[in-house]
């Protein structure tokens, strides 16, 4: 039997304790589009997608839900026996979400909820025409308690693979595809988002971004700054209910054939291998908001 391989991050269903903001900050300010309105929860898009962001209200902020798409190699119920071979249990959900009729519910070690499918509806709403307007949902940070098994999770069911690491247990990124990462686990004594990230175009876009967030009240709170590891420029803003996005830009491409990263020609050294960093920036830039602690 092949393996079970996550290839992208889908989506992430927020709960939210101001949804009526949230709805308008995604929609006005980041650029998303309405998909679906259903028993109080939005479906928004950025693409083609059925959704990316859910936003789901409720009585504090936390996420509700981490949706990833599967290869397809294997159908869901081949998923629920390989991993329950590996001693992790799941339940297998029909029409339990709007846009995904079929998806596999399960927690890692940290006690994430995850939603593994492989297909969801493709909408003809299209990318938005104002606001910031990602190309795509990048990835998720997170503090989790059980760290380690959490990463060992990622690698061993899902498929992810090792990047780079920051310190020797503060940050660890590990990707499913060619993007330097798609998830960070942070080592904490507990579980919850550290932040969001939306890829943009190209710098233009970064700056025209900035302008876009001032213009709706909402000030960049760090950066832009080069990244150490994964190399991406990168700004941080908070979302109405204070959680932390991250807009960026080049981030490296893995080559996971050969261990390396595709050469750029900010690299320190080539070809670039994944490392343990001791800094966040790469460009030395301190600000009084420090990421490491949000």
């Amino acid at each position: 039997m092949s393996n079970v391989k996550v290839f992208r991050l889908g989506y992430v269903d927020f709960y939210a304790k101001n949804p009526v903001e949230m709805v308008d900050y995604y929609t006005n300010t980041m650029g998303y589009r309405i998909t679906e309105e259903k028993d109080g929860v939005t479906y928004l898009t950025n693409g083609f997608d059925h959704h990316n962001v859910v936003i789901t209200p409720a009585d504090e902020k936390a996420i509700r839900r981490y949706g990833y798409q599967l290869d397809g190699k294997l159908t869901l119920e081949e998923v629920q026996a390989h991993l329950q071979s590996q001693g992790i249990a799941s339940s297998l959900k029909i029409d339990a979400k709007p846009g995904v009729a079929k998806l596999l519910e399960l927690q890692d070690p940290a006690g994430n909820v995850l939603e593994l499918f492989t297909e969801m509806e493709q909408t003809a709403v299209g990318f938005g025409t104002a606001g910031i307007v990602p190309i795509k949902l990048g990835h998720i940070a997170f503090l989790a308690k059980n760290f380690t098994e959490t990463i060992e999770f990622y690698r061993d069911a899902l498929g992810f693979y090792f990047t780079d690491q920051i310190g020797e247990e503060f940050a660890n990124f590990l990707t499913c595809n060619t993007d330097h990462h798609v998830i960070n686990v942070v080592a904490s004594d507990e579980t919850r988002l550290h932040h969001i990230a939306y890829q943009l175009k190209d710098a233009s876009h970064q700056y025209a971004s900035s302008d876009v967030l001032a213009k709706n009240g909402r000030s960049v709170i760090w950066g832009p700054s080069r990244h150490t590891a994964g190399h991406n420029i990168a700004t941080y803003h908070y979302d109405p209910d204070g959680n932390v996005v991250e807009l960026y830009i080049d981030m490296d491409v893995l080559v996971p054939e050969l261990g390396i990263f595709e050469p750029r020609s900010w690299h320190e050294v080539l070809p670039m291998k994944p490392r343990v960093w001791e800094s966040l920036s790469a460009w030395g830039t301190e600000f009084e908001f420090d990421l490491a602690k949000v």
